[in-house]
C-alpha cells in the first residue's frame, strides 16, 4: 500500500520545497494539497467538522504553485490535489495548468476534484449552489475536450471552448472514457456521486475513509454498469488519521494508496510527525 500524505501548506508552514524533498527521501508515495482562494470574513456556513473554522483555510497556498515547486525537486513523489474546487475556475486555464503539471512533472500528477462546502467562497466566484455538481461535470467534460490529441471542441451549459491548439497535452495517456492526469472525485458515497465517478474519473477520494465497507459494493456496481473495467477502479482513502488497524483493513478493502494527515505547522512538527508514519511505510 502506498502511503500519501496531504497537508495545508500556509505562509506559516514547512515549505513545498522542504516538505517534498524529506517524502520523497522517506519513502513516502505522494503529497495532496487542498484549496481554498478565500474565505469570506461574513460566513454563514458551518464548517463541516464543528467548531470554528481553523485558521489555516484563510492562508492555503495555491496548490498548483506549491505542487510545481514539489515537482521540480522531487522525481518520483506523486503530486495531487486534495481537492481543486472545479466550479471556482476558468476551466480553459485550469485544463492548461493541470496538463502543464502533468506534463512537468512525467505523469506524475493527480486531479482531485471537489464540490465544496462554503457556500460564500463558491458565491464570490459565480456558483449557484444548486447547480455546482454539474458545473463541475460540464466543466471537466470541457477539460477533457482541450486534452484531447485532436483539436476538439466542447459546448456545454456552463462554458463552450472552439476546436483548439491546446498545448502541452497531459503526460498521462486516455483510460477508456477518461483522459488528462489521473482523476478522482471527492465526496460523501451517493448514486450521484458514484455515477459521476463511473463517467468521467479514475476513482474516488473519501476524505476519513469511514463506512468503506458499505459503500464500495455500491460503488463498483455503477462503475461496472457503466462499462468500467473492474480493475481501473481506484478508491484512495483522504486525509485518514492512521491506525495499524485501519490501514489492515483498507487493505483487506484492495486499497492501494491512502493519504495521511498531516498537521499544518512549522518544520519541526511535520518531521515529528513524519517520523512516526515512518511505521506505517
Amino acid at each position: 500500500m502506498r502511503i500519501s500524505t496531504t497537508i495545508f501548506l500556509t505562509d506559516e508552514t514547512v515549505t513545498p520545497v522542504r516538505l517534498a524533498r524529506e517524502l520523497e527521501q522517506r519513502g513516502f508515495g505522494g503529497l495532496y494539497l487542498p484549496e481554498h482562494t478565500h474565505i469570506p470574513v461574513s460566513r454563514r456556513t458551518p464548517y463541516p467538522m464543528g467548531g470554528e473554522l481553523p485558521r489555516e483555510y484563510g492562508r492555503t497556498l495555491d496548490p498548483f504553485v506549491a505542487l510545481g515547486q514539489a515537482a521540480a525537486v522531487t522525481e518520483r513523489l506523486t503530486l495531487g490535489t486534495g481537492i481543486t474546487l472545479v466550479a471556482q475556475h476558468d476551466p480553459i486555464d485550469l485544463a492548461k495548468q493541470a496538463a502543464t503539471l502533468d506534463h512537468l512533472s512525467g505523469g506524475r500528477f493527480t486531479l482531485g476534484v471537489g464540490y465544496g462546502w462554503n457556500v460564500e467562497e463558491a458565491a464570490d466566484h459565480g456558483v449557484e449552489w444548486p447547480t455546482r455538481r454539474d458545473r463541475v461535470r460540464d466543466r471537466m467534460a470541457l477539460m477533457r475536450a482541450l486534452w484531447a490529441d485532436e483539436p476538439t471542441g466542447y459546448t456545454g451549459a456552463s462554458g463552450s471552448v472552439q476546436a483548439s491548439e491546446a498545448h502541452p497535452k497531459p503526460f498521462q495517456r486516455p483510460r477508456g472514457p477518461v483522459n488528462g492526469p489521473r482523476t478522482l472525485i471527492g465526496g460523501g458515497a451517493g448514486p450521484k456521486l458514484f455515477a459521476h465517478i463511473a463517467e468521467y474519473a479514475d476513482g474516488w477520494l473519501p476524505i476519513g475513509g469511514g463506512g468503506l465497507t458499505e459503500s464500495l459494493p455500491k460503488l463498483r456496481a455503477a462503475w461496472e454498469e457503466a462499462g468500467r473495467d473492474p480493475k481501473g477502479l481506484q478508491v484512495v482513502p483522504y486525509a485518514v488519521r492512521p491506525s495499524p488497524g485501519k490501514l489492515a483493513h483498507y487493505a483487506e478493502l484492495g486499497i492501494e494508496e491512502v493519504v495521511l494527515q498531516l498537521p499544518p505547522a512549522d518544520e519541526p512538527e511535520v518531521l515529528r510527525t513524519l517520523d512516526a508514519y515512518a511505521a506505517y511505510l
